[in-house]
């Protein structure tokens, strides 16, 4: 098993997890690095972990030397959140480099502490003195059953995008495939082995679904045990937002488990230990005492850029046919709470772009087996086929009305969830519904899991196929190796406003990429 150094701790021990070690006597561990999530302009979350009952101090410091250092006591940390940390760092200074340490000091050990784990990070620009901003987004990672092969390099692309130095990564959804498992090794149709799982033996929770409230989270460490996953998080702050295999595929309040699940059979169980896990692991800042694990939620990252992190998984009714001809409580899939926060957020944002970061495309059709009573196709996101506006459409014909009634401009759509990357542009003059404004919707991904795709598009909202990049007709499921993984990057300049989105490999290749000019009010 290789070792790293990541962020000044040395990565050690990890192929016998805690295994020989006396928690009662030795000190707590630090190995499993830091995350930063949610900065910007004066705070930013810190996010940590340990392996026993400990209190997590954080140190953070504009000078990387530590000369003038500014000490925080996060509080205990415990089984009760599966030994993980967080603190958000507030009253710090705008546009700046934020050098973070964070140790751990033992409860049951006598206060003996654990090796420093360091990071860094750059708060958001100032609201009057801009500068050029970039950041990634991609969504899927170890899924499918492929996850950290050592031969191969583990998960590369966190290493290409970790190098491009950007300010932040949108992680658009499908952080962990709760319900994939894993085997040793995959092997092609002559019996030769294509792919290994390292780490199995230490994380054997990847060989079945997850159920259990451990089983969850011990799925977010797996992907912990990869390095560049370790070193991209301690330099690059973060954005979760979650999609359906945080849970379960295609989870919503209609899911009925298969025979896989024999432990938890019910979908609100399911629910409720997935949800645990995800809140405990994602570097995001809960919104507040009074709504605790609330993930849609707005960014705001300097003059230039708002971004909108929508949840289309939480308040969506039961998968279904999807075609009613009216709204209402069966057409749910953001939910009128999120909506009405969204359409008061766009209209009242002053920032140059607005990115609406949805974790399933809009013009896509992601299908859902068939329904077992009506004999129609189900659907998983809000697309239902070609035709005017049904079921869940309703709710994007709204936000996309809203939109271009109340003038609300440069507004661009990025997601992930199909395992392909493409670039749509949605046309009211083409569309069945045409009451909006032009706009662009680009998606990425696969990070590390399976290729699939393409989709059929919707012809609802007048979607073009701009660009795509998807595996050969007729194969799916590709490995990382085949090379179909993919990011996008996001620039824009300071002084024209000009915004740059590319679609990469990874390798870091641009395999399409758009300018787009902002339009004035």
């Amino acid at each position: 098993m290789a070792q790293s150094a990541v962020g000044g701790a040395t990565w050690i021990g990890l192929q016998h997890g805690a295994d020989a070690r006396s928690r009662e006597s030795s000190a707590p561990s630090s190995e499993w690095g830091i995350q930063f999530g949610d900065v910007l302009q004066d705070r930013g979350v810190v996010w940590s972990r340990t392996d026993q009952p400990a209190r997590m101090i954080v140190e953070w410091s504009l000078d990387e030397r530590f000369r003038h250092t500014h000490r925080v006591d996060a509080g205990y940390v415990d089984e009760s959140t599966d030994f993980t940390g967080r603190v958000d760092l507030t009253r710090l200074p705008a546009d700046a480099d934020i050098f973070v340490k964070v140790h751990f000091c033992g409860v049951r050990s006598g206060a003996r502490k654990s090796e420093l784990v360091r990071g860094r990070f750059r708060t958001a620009p100032r609201r009057h003195h801009g500068r050029g901003i970039r950041f990634v987004w991609g969504g899927d990672t170890a899924g499918q059953g492929w996850g950290i092969d050592l031969d191969y390099g583990g998960m590369r692309l966190y290493e290409t995008m970790r190098a491009l130095s950007p300010d932040f990564f949108i992680h658009s959804g499908d952080n962990i495939y709760a319900d994939g498992p894993m085997v040793p090794e995959v092997v092609d149709a002559s019996g030769a082995v294509i792919w290994r799982n390292d780490f199995l033996d230490v994380v054997p929770e990847k060989l079945k679904v997850a159920e259990t409230l451990h089983e969850f989270r011990r799925n977010y460490l797996y992907n912990r045990y990869d390095a560049h996953v370790r070193a991209f998080s301690a330099e690059v702050p973060q954005i979760w937002q979650w999609d359906d295999h945080e849970i379960t595929n295609n989870w919503s309040p209609s899911k009925v488990l298969d025979s896989r699940y024999t432990i938890v059979t019910d979908t609100a169980t399911l629910i409720a230990n997935g949800t645990q896990a995800f809140l405990e692991h994602a570097p995001l800042r809960w919104v507040g005492s009074d709504d605790l694990g609330r993930i849609y939620r707005r960014i705001s990252y300097g003059p230039d850029l708002d971004v909108f992190v929508l949840d289309m998984r939480t308040y969506r009714a039961g998968n279904g046919c999807n075609v009613e001809p009216e709204p209402g409580p069966e057409t749910a899939f953001l939910g009128r709470a999120q909506l009405d926060w969204l359409e008061w957020n766009l209209r009242h944002s002053r920032a140059t772009w607005k990115v609406i970061a949805a974790d399933m495309p809009i013009g896509l059709v992601v299908g859902d087996g068939t329904d077992p009573v009506l004999g129609c196709p189900r659907f998983e996101n809000s697309s239902n086929g070609n035709g005017p506006v049904l079921g869940r459409e309703f709710e994007i014909a709204e936000i996309l009305g809203f939109i271009k009634r109340y003038c609300v401009r440069n507004v661009v759509w990025l997601t992930a969830d199909v395992h392909y990357c493409a670039a749509h542009y949605y046309d009211p003059a083409i569309a069945r519904f045409s009451d909006f404004d032009p706009f662009w919707e680009f998606v990425s991904g696969p990070l590390h899991a399976g290729s699939f795709g393409p989709n059929a598009l919707d012809d609802t909202f007048g979607p073009t196929v701009v660009f795509q990049q998807a595996p050969p007709a007729g194969q799916v499921n590709l490995p990382p190796s085949a090379g179909l993984q993919f990011f996008g990057q996001v620039d824009i300049d300071p002084r024209s406003k000009r915004m740059t989105v590319a679609l990469k490999d990874t390798n870091g290749t641009s395999v399409f990429t758009q300018e787009l000019e902002p339009q004035r009010r």
